[in-house]
């Protein structure tokens, strides 16, 4: 190879797809399958949780007669992350129709977002003040597990929203360019109904 054609080879840019439109379909499908694997990791949490709670052991004594109910503090958090979910689809909504306020429903997102979390905090922390524990019962464990998990998953989320945020701001996405707002509203509107299915299910594993 001439030293010529190595700095042409060097200098081209390779790409799986040419068409923005292709490339733009390639990462949606990789959002799916990313999404299809933690809908797994729920899931299998969620059965080995409804496994523990119809367990021949814990019938009877589930929550044991000590234990709290659960947070009053989880309803509010919920409300916020359905809101969040809710701007986070106007936000889309715009961005494809090329309306101004991307930017502003993006931030109003990400404040829902950081509110769902601090009061996710606050209902862990109001929980172990009323002796839920962590170590006290397999009830309390449990009840951890699952909303810490969940919420690793928004922190996890948060981080690439800063970015989309940022960029909405800016005034960078609109009919033309959509991957990036496209592809955070996917993963948040999961993580929504993924809170929904595990609030519904801790809210029936803590009916006697």
């Amino acid at each position: 190879m001439s030293f010529f054609s190595f700095q042409l080879f060097r200098n081209q840019r390779v790409t799986p797809f040419t068409d923005p439109t292709a490339r733009f379909e390639a990462g949606r499908f990789g959002m799916w399958l990313l999404i299809a694997t933690l809908a797994v990791i729920f899931a299998s949490t969620l059965m080995a949780y409804v496994f523990v709670r119809l367990s021949p052991n814990n019938i009877g004594n589930w929550p044991p007669p000590h234990m709290p109910p659960l947070p009053q503090a989880l309803l509010l958090s919920t409300i916020f992350l359905i809101a969040s979910s809710g701007t986070m689809h106007v936000a889309t909504l715009a961005a494809r129709r090329g309306e101004p306020g991307v930017g502003v429903w993006m931030v109003a997102t990400l404040c829902l977002g950081c509110a769902f979390l601090g009061v996710q905090t606050y209902a862990w922390i109001d929980a172990m003040r009323d002796n839920m524990a962590f170590t006290k019962h397999l009830y309390a464990w449990t009840f951890y597990v699952l909303t810490v998990l969940h919420a690793l998953h928004v922190i996890g989320g948060l981080l690439p929203m800063l970015v989309t945020t940022r960029n909405a701001v800016r005034g960078l996405y609109g009919p033309e360019r959509l991957a990036g707002i496209t592809y955070c509203g996917m993963y948040w509107h999961f993580l929504d109904a993924a809170w929904i299915v595990l609030y519904a299910t801790l809210l029936w594993g803590s009916t006697r």
